[in-house]
């Protein structure tokens, strides 16, 4: 989208924090490139099995057994967690979008703070299982 384009819609205040939102997104997404070019480094490498062992016990209490949002805690939620089983929605996000918001909570992805980061408890591998296996909850033909 264009600067002009953004500025009639958003203001040039909305413009310049949408500006910088992009500029923040390349500059993941770039170093996420950069990052999976290293050889033996692949978000896609995960173990979707390990994964789901994962989310069953640290996610569900949110995103629910069946991974659609609908967790015991949600009751006491201000904002709904994502509905991971919904296959148009996680399409629109990358691999890395996955891994920097499991890695670095929501408030790093630009989304609700209630996601809490799990970097310092999940090594880079764990975060890949995890990633693995949403991709299966969403995305897989089984669904």
């Amino acid at each position: 989208m264009s600067e002009e384009v953004m500025h009639r819609l958003h203001g040039k205040r909305g413009a310049e924090r949408r500006m910088g939102s992009e500029m923040r997104r390349l500059l993941l997404a770039l170093g996420a490139a950069a990052l999976s070019s290293l050889p033996g480094v692949s978000l896609a490498d995960g173990d979707a099995e390990r994964g789901q062992a994962l989310y069953r016990i640290y996610c569900t209490q949110c995103h629910g057994l069946q991974g659609n949002g609908r967790g015991v805690n949600v009751p006491d939620m201000a904002v709904m967690p994502r509905d991971h089983t919904d296959r148009v929605e996680m399409s629109a996000r990358t691999d890395e979008d996955l891994f920097k918001a499991i890695q670095g909570g929501g408030k790093a992805v630009d989304k609700s703070v209630l996601m809490p980061a799990w970097g310092g408890n999940f090594s880079d591998e764990n975060i890949r299982d995890l990633v693995a296996y949403l991709r299966k909850l969403c995305c897989s033909e089984a669904q």
